[in-house]
């Protein structure tokens, strides 16, 4: 089947400052339902799981931006990104006509991970992606279900793990690319990457993959906005047609945000 004759499909990525943001996140949810065709949506929400761990005096370490998941830490992601924000999302979903269900990547056998080796860093319970089963969530979507995913995996052996929620939508997206045009959507505070982090104006609005590899090199990007445009371009090359950045506006309406493309 050929890229022009696939149905569409759209993966979209909810950061933390969305979700943290109440408001924020009531009114894209409520605009959720325009979003036409089907279409799965992932989400973060670390900010809320360190203020958990620091109510219960269970100490947040962080290293690179990547959070330690020790056996503690696992519990309270555990409440937070499939209990309390999950669950929240899916229940503001149903209030504006979406008809959604929530994943871990434990239910129904969906997302399939290992425990990411202990050295150089001991990341703990982290887990990365092995392998990814479509075929519970195409049921689901053939019956205008939309699943909502968090940020976690299993390993088969019973063992919940702590993956990134960027990875997650990715993966998602490259494996029904086999069968859908699919679309992925990172969402978040800024309307793209920008040339000058201090300039909110200087989005690219369009990121070629050799472009990105120069501004990395130059350190114009860095830090965190890496690992997200590793995830990006990773998609790209592996089945994904469309790969965009910025704010939840851009699925409403033509806005400013950076598209990236392979060449």
């Amino acid at each position: 089947m050929t890229i022009e004759n696939k149905k569409q499909m759209k993966i979209i990525k909810i950061g933390g400052n969305i979700i943290n943001n109440q408001e924020a996140l009531d009114s894209f949810l409520t605009n959720f339902h325009q979003i036409e065709g089907p279409k799965i949506l992932v989400h973060g929400g670390g900010k809320l799981a360190s203020e958990l761990s620091n109510k219960l005096n269970i100490p947040v370490q962080m290293i690179d931006g990547r959070r330690i998941t020790d056996t503690e830490t696992l519990d309270i992601i555990t409440m937070v990104y499939a209990g309390k924000i999950n669950k929240n999302i899916v229940a503001k979903l149903q209030a504006n006509q979406v008809n959604a269900l929530g994943f871990t990547g434990a239910d129904g056998q969906t997302i399939l991970a290992k425990k990411r080796p202990s050295k150089p860093i001991d990341y703990g319970y982290a887990g990365d992606v092995v392998d990814v089963n479509i075929s519970t969530l195409e049921l689901l979507i053939k019956q205008h279900i939309t699943p909502v995913f968090c940020a976690i995996t299993h390993d088969t052996k019973g063992n919940l793990l702590n993956t990134n929620a960027d990875t997650i939508a990715s993966e998602l997206a490259i494996a029904f690319g086999k069968y859908y045009r699919t679309e992925l959507y990172y969402c978040f505070d800024k309307q793209g990457v920008l040339k000058d982090v201090q300039d909110s104006t200087s989005v690219i609005e369009r990121m070629h993959f050799k472009e990105y590899q120069q501004l990395k090199k130059e350190q114009v990007i860095f830090e965190g906005m890496i690992p997200k445009l590793d995830n990006c371009f990773h998609a790209l090359q592996n089945n994904v047609s469309q790969v965009h950045i910025g704010t939840t506006e851009m699925l409403f309406n033509t806005t400013t945000h950076t598209l990236l493309q392979l060449q």
